[in-house]
C-alpha cells in the first residue's frame, strides 16, 4: 500500500538543483527516468520509479483526467521518502475508498493553478517581502519563502515546512517541483 501512495505526488528525488541551475535545464531526471516536456504530468509520473504511490493515489482520487488536462498546473510533489515519514497507517488510511474526499483534498493541496517556475516563485517571494501566499486547488494556502539565497521552502497551514529539492520539471501542461515533506491542509 505504501508504494501505491508514494507514486502519488508525481515526481521526486532524482537530481537536486538550485532554482538558478534548474532554469538552464531542458530535461530533468526524476525517479531514474527523463521527464519530457512533451508529455503531461501523469504520463511523465508513471515512468518515475519513485512515484508509483503518487500515481496510484491520483487514480484512487479520480484526478487522472484533471492532471492530463490542459492546465497549466504547478504540482508540489513529495518524494516516496516524504510519504514514508507520515505517521504509521496514514497512507493506507488515505487510500481506502471511504477516504477519497480526504485523499483528494491532500493531493489538491499540492496543486496550484498556473505555471509557477522557480523564477516566478522567487519573484513573488521578493515582492511579498520574504513570503508569497499560494492559493491551492483545494482552497487552502501554502506560504513560499526562501531558505538562504538559493532554496525555496513551502509552509503548510499547520506550520510544517518542506524543501524543494528538484525545481522546474517542465511538463506539457505545467511544472513540477519535488518536495521532501508531505504538506497537509487544515
Amino acid at each position: 500500500m505504501k508504494k501505491l501512495l508514494f507514486g502519488l505526488m508525481l515526481v521526486a528525488g532524482a537530481t537536486t538543483l538550485t532554482p538558478a541551475a534548474a532554469q538552464s535545464q531542458n530535461s530533468v531526471m526524476v525517479g531514474g527516468e527523463a521527464m519530457y516536456t512533451t508529455k503531461d504530468i501523469v504520463d511523465n509520473a508513471v515512468n518515475s520509479k519513485d512515484h508509483t504511490t503518487l500515481v496510484a493515489a491520483v487514480k484512487a482520487a479520480g484526478l487522472v483526467e484533471t492532471l492530463k488536462g490542459k492546465g497549466p498546473f504547478t504540482v508540489f510533489a513529495p518524494t516516496n521518502d516524504a510519504f514514508e515519514n507520515l505517521p504509521a497507517g496514514t497512507v493506507e488510511t488515505l487510500l481506502k475508498p471511504e477516504n477519497k474526499a480526504t485523499l483528494t483534498k491532500v493531493l489538491t493541496y499540492h496543486l496550484v493553478p498556473g505555471r509557477l517556475d522557480a523564477a516566478k516563485l522567487m519573484s513573488a517571494i521578493k515582492a511579498g517581502k520574504g513570503k508569497a501566499t499560494l492559493k491551492t486547488v483545494s482552497g487552502g494556502t501554502l506560504t513560499a519563502m526562501m531558505n538562504g539565497d538559493r532554496n525555496i521552502i513551502l509552509q503548510d497551514e499547520k506550520g510544517n515546512k518542506s524543501n524543494i529539492s528538484v525545481y522546474n520539471v517542465q511538463q506539457s501542461n505545467g511544472v513540477i517541483h519535488v518536495l521532501d515533506t508531505v504538506l497537509l491542509p487544515n
